[in-house]
């Protein structure tokens, strides 16, 4: 099969890229311009939907993948360089949330012949499991807060605001929004000092097609700076890129990292 990944930042793509090619797939990465982080077979500016549809159709892919970050805030600081095609799908989204634009995009697309795959078979072993994932397990307290915190980090992720909360001793530190994980982590750094617990989670009915969530070496490195001591994932909806050192480094700082539900 001929899989076109459409590839922002972050590890999460060049895993796909990797799995997909042990399974036999054929991967043409593309690429968009100061943003991917995995090299690209091209590369595009951003908001050139209309590029991208060229694209596939000379090297005949009518199958794809959206994989990677790719800032929300990108999208207010782009707007005059939308082509026609992005800005009819701009047109058709609901609303302007995250969910609502890629949501837009996949059925404007569709509706031209394309396919929007689940990427989750080829990233399964990239999951978050259930209970305490590193050697570290976490203090009473820190657990009552994932505890306390991961009811209401799954209503907000579920109103399309953000996917991570941050909590300390019963209290809601920070949330994040447009800004991203690191810096809705470092915001609570600032607010609350060391001690902060780290909360992901994905939507209720989570489209792994859509905006998946995935934390990383460099959302290790943020609870690191600010003395956080625990980070919950959800089980089986959370990826952790660059797993098995993730863990080990996650060891290393003395941050515990746990699946919630604990199965």
């Amino acid at each position: 099969m001929k899989i076109c990944l459409v590839a922002g930042s972050g590890s999460l793509p060049n895993a796909f890229v990797k799995k997909a090619k042990e399974l036999g797939d054929e991967v043409f990465v593309v690429g968009v311009k100061g943003i991917t982080s995995i090299e690209a077979n091209a590369y595009l500016p951003l908001g050139k939907v209309g590029t991208l549809v060229k694209l596939l159709e000379k090297h005949h892919i009518n199958k794809l993948v959206l994989l990677g970050k790719f800032e929300h805030k990108l999208l207010f600081s782009h707007l005059l360089t939308l082509d026609s095609l992005a800005l009819k799908i701009l047109k058709r989204a609901k609303d302007r949330r995250a969910q609502s634009l890629i949501r837009a995009l996949m059925d404007e697309l569709e509706e031209m012949g394309f396919e929007f795959i689940d990427p989750k078979p080829y990233l399964e072993e990239l999951l978050a499991g259930g209970g305490t994932l590193n050697s570290l397990e976490p203090s009473s307290q820190a657990m009552e807060d994932g505890l306390f915190g991961f009811p209401i980090a799954k209503e907000i992720a579920q109103l399309d605001v953000g996917q991570t909360i941050v909590v300390k001793e019963g209290t809601v530190v920070s949330v994040e929004a447009m800004e991203g994980t690191q810096e809705t982590i470092y915001r609570a750094g600032k607010l609350a000092g060391k001690g902060c617990r780290v909360i992901k989670v994905a939507r209720k009915n989570q489209d792994f097609r859509i905006d998946v969530p995935t934390v990383g070496l460099d959302t290790l490195e943020a609870l690191r700076q600010i003395k956080a001591d625990a980070l919950f994932l959800e089980a089986g909806k959370v990826y952790i890129v660059d797993k098995d050192k993730f863990l080990k480094l996650a060891d290393k700082y003395k941050i515990s990292v746990v699946g919630l539900p604990i199965t």
